[in-house]
């Protein structure tokens, strides 16, 4: 079996988390998915390679290696909803998020979707946790960038085009306001549209590890693809994408920057 992630250290406060961008299947899983599970239409194409400069800033990094179809990494283990009253996607997805069934028949059942957790959610959540509490430890505070992209529309999830740019602290409860506004003024002056705690506010990964009291600072950024990539292909715009990677530097430059004074 392969790892259930990669991951590199690093000497700053900060751990950027890419839990979406993974692409491998079990073989048994792979064999009862039909075409449009196989297809993977809901990855986060391409972030981890979005957000490479980060490991030369010196950012420590987590990025999962299996697809969320397998287990979602930023749903909780119970599969509690993240958006109660919208439709949910689900720890174990049955249905992609234009409502295509990902598997021919049948589904996951209790005995497999415990085994999923145990297998490859339960590794990646510890290793957040031992990171940001060793990174804590070491600076005296922890923060945390969860990264992300969708579909700029995704007409089952939500009305009309995202912005490109939306940035999530589960209404400030994640992260201190300070920070937040600092790292969002960022997005404002940018060249791109931007929103903060608008229809994505944060997943699992960032309501449940952000503790501004107990110096841990979670945001999470979720990017509307036709900012870095052509939508219809899932192929990176190389342009596109070094654009994007300058307001992404100086987010988490101001990130950091907000937390140290």
């Amino acid at each position: 079996m392969r790892p259930v992630f990669r991951q590199q250290g690093g000497d700053l406060p900060l751990l950027i988390s890419v839990p979406h961008d993974g692409r491998d299947i079990p073989d048994d899983i792979a064999a009862r998915m039909s075409d449009a599970g196989r297809s993977m239409p809901d990855t986060d194409w391409h972030v981890a390679e979005l957000y490479a400069f980060a490991r030369e800033m010196g950012a420590n990094t987590v990025v999962a290696n299996y697809s969320r179809y397998v287990v979602d990494l930023n749903r909780a283990a119970d599969d509690a909803a993240l958006y109660p009253g919208q439709v949910a996607t689900g720890l174990c997805p049955l249905q992609t998020f234009a409502g295509a069934a990902i598997y021919r028949e049948g589904g996951v059942d209790d005995a497999e979707k415990a085994h999923r957790v145990e297998t490859y959610w339960r590794p990646y959540h510890e290793h957040i946790r031992s990171t940001l509490d060793a990174l804590r430890g070491q600076h005296g505070y922890a923060l945390l960038w969860d990264a992300h992209s969708i579909p700029s529309a995704v007409p089952r999830l939500f009305d009309g085009e995202l912005p490109h740019l939306n940035l999530g602290s589960n209404s400030s409860a994640s992260c201190s306001p300070e920070i937040e506004a600092a790292v969002a003024g960022v997005a404002t002056a940018s060249r791109y549209s931007s929103v903060i705690n608008g229809r994505f506010k944060g997943g699992y990964i960032t309501r449940h590890y952000g503790a501004p009291k107990d110096n841990i600072h979670a945001l999470q950024l979720e990017i509307a693809q036709r900012a870095y990539m052509n939508e219809q292909s899932t192929t990176m715009d190389v342009a596109k994408a070094d654009d994007l990677r300058n307001t992404l530097r100086a987010m988490l430059e101001s990130f950091l920057r907000a937390a140290k004074t």
